[in-house]
């Protein structure tokens, strides 16, 4: 990482001289003693495991071979003072006689063990002056430096010269790489869709841009549109619109004010890929198995983590944490939450919710597919199962979460755990399989209990028509969550319990209970959960649900219960079923706007331009309300924004970045993980592609990110980023982060070339009641201009409907789910002919209209 001059490495970008000191300014006081090795070894150390001696003026430390982490072997000075605020330079030089990896830590010397400076450095056989800037977070009587030079598998001889310690520092200007100031979405354009780009630029008038064809001739012309100052960056910018070109290709640029764009596509397969790497990242992020190098390559292969094989302790016999229970339990399985090996309830319900609505969307949307969402189509290991590959993935996670509600029996039963991870914080890297320490289980917690609620009711109508036992174990455990959160209401998180993991503590659970409601109001129908809703003060009111700084994320998630009422059928009256509508359809003319009205087009406009931790999620959650909206109405407005957001994620932003591993020219490679993590170790890969980085934060500086405090300060509000494994506060990832990249890439291959999927329909749907039930017609008119053989139909029904007696079609039911198929004398539906069959239904009076209906895969016109 670090080159012959230690700094360019270190910061990633240009780098800006400071002013130069003047020649007769003392320098400050050194912190290190013997910092030269002039008077031998003292008051150094190093652990029991190696050995050390002076040799030709350097400290020369034994590394043995076999050690797992990079703390096995460390070389160190404790009791060096530190001041808060100070910023203190660290130089050394170093060789080691095999290639190491090593973490260079300023930190306290007990535990907790908090970093002031955490840096990963590439030491070899030649020497190499390294030199880092820190700012010190608090005053320290006995700081410590952490040489930790172990995690080799060869043995070496690391030597040490040179080390000093100085504060007064006056670290260079960080003035990060941003490539050509044309900014354009970096993986392309729909044929058919708006096509916008941003300039930065010193020039007050137009500007002439020139879109060019791979072979360099002129596809169209035009004239920027100066647009002044963007607040989010402090850029002066113009933008540019290339919309009318349709033609696809691979290849084009746009050349303006001398620069020239990176190249991209117009296409309408651009997202393809994208839906199953987004996918992918699930499983290889999954905890308890072995993940195979069939499904994702050599260098992602890696063992089953957590189970109970040395040096792990274990996820299938999990304490709690002292004090706070007497059992154990068995909470195998499940995502790592993050770039650490910690796994969140609250975190979790939102990231699987997100994939189950991803799959539900095929069953409600038109032109939504489910053939590329199936089974043997993601790279899972339960093929053949018959069960959608999406849905296989989701129940990975849902097994971990019922497996973390307290048992009957004991205090708080039927409550949920709010998190369980290792005891204290893990080193960067570390595989999950090598991971040391004890795992514990955390207080249960009133937020988790109501995210599995929420999660298992969907999971209980989801997975009705290929596990009845486990859509069946589902319901019960919703059920029985939201009965022990409604009479605990208020167990929050403690905001202090963040040693080891994240605290995740949210103080207002009132979004949670709308979100479990609308989930089990739709798939039970109980008027228990429908007078909740109704009672609940967010119903109805789009500043609290979708809020203008950001709408949904796993602290705010009532807008996934919105988004349930107003996509899949449930028991709502027309006037209720309207008013959840007109919120969606209200959040996303507001996040339309901004994508119209801001300079880069992104459907994000947080106050004071306060881009939140994770802001990059909070741009792909808008989409999915604008996504929505454009499913719900078919206005072309809404699915143009969807596509202006994914400008944003994929380069047209100002750093001219692409956020999502692998997609685009300049795309991030080094996010915050433990796994992947080849900017702290070259034998580790990069994150696979489809991985997206938490993006731009505006607190990151401040946050304790020694990266982002070093390099950001004072950093506009979309520039807040590094593309740097150390930055966690800008450039991590997470499930809750991919969960709506899958269900924006599943929309954005489904939109197409842009155009809008073509009804080729119309179905009848009309139920006459009599006095235990009802009867039911269905028409089905083809009104497209090609014959189906075989003609199959798919819908959901409302509320607690069964069917009885059918005619003139097979059908049948799972759950709320109903297909039909043709009988032998009605297989072919030709261009304008019409089929008619029927059921029976348990329901009395007449039986709800179901919305959509899809015919083989594509949804008809009701009426």
């Amino acid at each position: 990482m670090l080159g012959t001059l230690a700094l360019t490495a270190l910061f990633g970008g240009v780098l800006t001289a400071p002013g130069a000191a003047a020649e007769d300014a003392d320098p400050a006081p050194e912190q290190i003693t013997n910092g030269d090795f002039a008077a031998g070894t003292a008051p150094w150390w190093w652990t029991a495991n190696t050995a050390a001696a002076v040799t030709d003026g350097r400290l020369c430390t034994d590394v043995p071979a076999g050690t797992a982490n990079p703390w096995d072997v460390i070389v160190g000075q404790n009791d060096i003072p530190l001041v808060a605020g100070e910023t203190y330079s660290l130089t050394y030089t170093a060789t080691s006689t095999t290639p190491l990896s090593i973490h260079t830590n300023v930190q306290l010397a007990v535990d907790p063990w908090t970093t002031d400076l955490s840096s990963t450095d590439q030491i070899g056989t030649e020497a190499v002056p390294v030199t880092h800037f820190f700012t010190a977070t608090a005053d320290r009587d006995a700081a410590q430096l952490a040489f930790q030079i172990g995690g080799s598998d060869e043995a070496a001889t690391f030597c040490l010269d040179d080390v000093s310690l100085r504060g007064g520092a006056e670290p260079p200007v960080y003035v990060p790489d941003t490539g050509s100031r044309v900014r354009v979405n970096q993986v392309g354009y729909l044929p058919q869709g708006p096509k916008e780009g941003t300039l930065v630029t010193d020039a007050t008038e137009p500007l002439p841009w020139t879109l060019r064809a791979a072979d360099g001739s002129a596809a169209a012309t035009g004239t920027t549109v100066p647009g002044g100052v963007d607040p989010t960056s402090r850029q002066n910018v113009h933008t540019f619109d290339f919309g009318d070109v349709t033609t696809a290709g691979d290849g084009y640029t746009v050349e303006a004010d001398g620069q020239v764009s990176e190249p991209f596509s117009i296409g309408a397969d651009l997202y393809d890929a994208l839906r199953g790497d987004s996918l992918a990242y699930f499983y290889q992020n999954r905890s308890g198995i072995e993940i195979d190098a069939d499904l994702v390559g050599e260098q992602y292969a890696r063992p089953a983590g957590h189970l109970d094989i040395a040096p792990n302790k274990g996820d299938t016999d999990v304490p709690c944490q002292p004090g706070v229970c007497d059992y154990r339990l068995d909470v195998r399985g499940g995502w790592y939450d993050a770039g650490d090996h910690g796994k969140y309830v609250v975190n979790g319900g939102i990231a699987v919710a997100e994939l189950m609505d991803t799959y539900e969307r095929t069953l409600t949307a038109d032109g939504a597919e489910s053939a590329e969402l199936g089974d043997g189509a993601l790279r899972v290991p339960e093929h053949g199962n018959d069960v959608p590959d999406i849905l296989d993935e989701a129940r990975w996670e849902l097994d971990f979460m019922m497996r973390m509600q307290v048992p009957a029996g004991q205090p708080l039963a039927g409550m949920v755990h709010h998190k369980m991870h290792d005891a204290q914080w893990t080193g960067l890297p570390l595989l999950p399989h090598l991971d040391p320490q004890q795992r514990e289980l955390h207080p249960p917690s009133t937020a988790a209990t109501l995210n599995l609620a929420a999660a298992a009711a969907q999971c209980a109508r989801l997975y009705a028509p290929y596990d009845a036992d486990f859509a069946d174990r589902c319901r019960t455990a919703a059920e029985t969550a939201w009965t022990a959160a409604k009479a605990h209401p208020d167990v929050l998180a403690d905001p202090n319990d963040g040693t080891g993991g994240g605290t995740y503590s949210d103080n207002d659970v009132s979004d949670e209970f709308y979100w479990a409601a609308a989930e089990l109001f739709t798939t039970t129908g109980d008027d228990t959960y429908r007078q909740a809703l109704l009672g609940s003060p967010l119903h109805g009111d789009t500043d609290k649900v979708f809020p203008a700084d950001g709408g949904m994320w796993w602290g705010g998630t009532a807008g996934l219960g919105v988004l349930t009422l107003a996509t899949v059928p449930n028991d709502l009256t027309a006037g209720q079923l309207a008013q959840v509508r007109t919120v969606v359809t209200t959040a996303a003319d507001r996040y339309a706007a901004q994508t119209r009205d801001q300079l880069y087009g992104v459907p994000y406009a947080p106050a004071g331009q306060n881009y939140a931790w994770g802001s990059n999620s909070q741009v792909l959650n808008n989409m999915i309300v604008l996504a929505t909206a454009a499913d719900l109405t078919g206005k072309a407005g809404y699915r143009d924004a969807v596509l202006r957001g994914a400008d944003y994620l994929f380069g047209r932003n100002p750093l001219n970045q692409s956020y999502v591993t692998g997609y685009g020219e300049r795309s991030s490679q080094n996010q915050h993980h433990r796994t992947w993590a080849h900017q702290s170790d070259p034998g580790l890969p990069h994150p696979p592609a489809g991985s997206l980085a938490g993006g731009p934060n505006l607190t990151a500086p401040t946050s304790g990110d020694p990266e982002a405090a070093a390099r950001l300060k004072g950093c506009a509000a979309a520039m807040c980023y590094l593309d740097d494994i150390g930055s966690y506060a800008t450039n991590e990832v997470a499930i809750n982060w991919n969960a709506p990249l899958a269900f924006v890439a599943s929309y954005l291959d489904d939109a197409g070339d842009g155009a809008g999927p073509a009804r080729a329909c119309r179905v009848t749907y009309s139920s006459h009641p009599w006095s235990t039930g009802s009867t039911t017609t269905v028409t089905v008119k083809n009104t497209g201009t090609e014959a189906l053989t075989p003609w199959s139909l798919t819908w959901l029904l409302p509320g607690d409907q069964k069917l009885s007696h059918t005619w003139s079609a097979e059908l049948a039911q799972y759950g709320r789910t109903v297909t039909a198929a043709p009988l032998s004398w009605n297989r072919t539906l030709a261009p304008g002919a019409e089929v008619d069959f029927g059921f029976n239904s348990s329901v009395s009076g007449a039986a709800a209209d179901p919305g959509t209906v899809k015919l083989n895969g594509r949804a008809c016109t009701a009426g």
